[in-house]
């Protein structure tokens, strides 16, 4: 994995970091957080289907097909299976649907934003909207911290795997402590390699940082903007009463 690169290749529609972060927060806040109630139904939809258009135009087929098949999963369980279901499984079987329907959108709109941007790209946007480097710094660490645990994880479980320690195999009360131990101890020593890989790349020097990546708004960062804007002047618009 490129870690705190400015070579990736872009794919995709090649959105600007800036667009992806801000279509990151609108998903957060009206589909995760339900802003806007019943009114902006059509607002969360849409906002759900945004992950699957950058996912297919970023050559990751299998997982948007993934993604519409469990969330559509988590609709029927929603409107088709709760009515026939009382007691405890349906309570079980609401809090399932609902965190598929409003957390999965925001996942995956997350693994788009950081499988597709590199930390240049992210520090060059953030520079340019003047953000200040006590939070640059940090969200750029942070930024292939995940990426690099999750690989790190799977090379663990591919080894233990061939150990016979797995979930189910020869020793499954030693899984917790031969993969759970592991990962905490890689998890550090990532997070010190990558505070350590952006200091020597000028993250926080007192001049002024330059940067070799190209980043700009085109047609479908103008397109995503102004879906923003219109789905946030409409939420206002509710918010103050007026009907529209």
């Amino acid at each position: 994995m490129e870690v705190l690169s400015s070579r990736k290749q872009r794919r995709g529609i090649g959105l600007d970091p800036r667009t992806t972060i801000v279509l990151l927060l609108m998903v957060a806040v009206f589909v995760l957080g339900g802003a806007g109630g019943n009114e902006l139904i059509w607002a969360r939809i849409i906002l759900a289907c945004v992950p699957v258009v950058l996912l297919l135009t970023s050559n990751n087929k299998l997982k948007c097909i993934v993604f519409v098949l469990v969330y559509l999963l988590g609709y029927f369980l929603q409107f088709y299976v709760l009515g026939h279901l009382t007691g405890i499984l349906n309570s079980l079987m609401l809090a399932t649907a609902g965190m598929i329907t409003s957390f999965l959108p925001g996942l995956m709109m997350g693994y788009y934003a950081v499988s597709t941007t590199t930390v240049s790209e992210f520090v060059a946007a953030m520079e340019r909207i003047h953000m200040p480097e006590q939070v640059i710094i940090p969200l750029s660490v942070m930024f292939r911290f995940f990426p690099t645990v999750v690989e790190e994880a799977g090379s663990i479980n591919d080894a233990m795997r061939m150990r016979g320690i797995a979930m189910g195999g020869k020793h499954p009360g030693k899984m917790l402590e031969y993969r759970l131990i592991p990962i905490m101890t890689c998890s550090v020593k990532i997070g010190e390699e990558l505070s350590a890989a952006s200091l020597t790349r000028g993250l926080g020097a007192p001049v002024k940082r330059t940067n070799i990546c190209k980043i700009g708004f085109g047609l479908w960062d103008i397109l995503f903007l102004g879906l923003s804007i219109c789905i946030v002047i409409y939420w206002v618009l509710i918010l103050i009463g007026v009907r529209v």
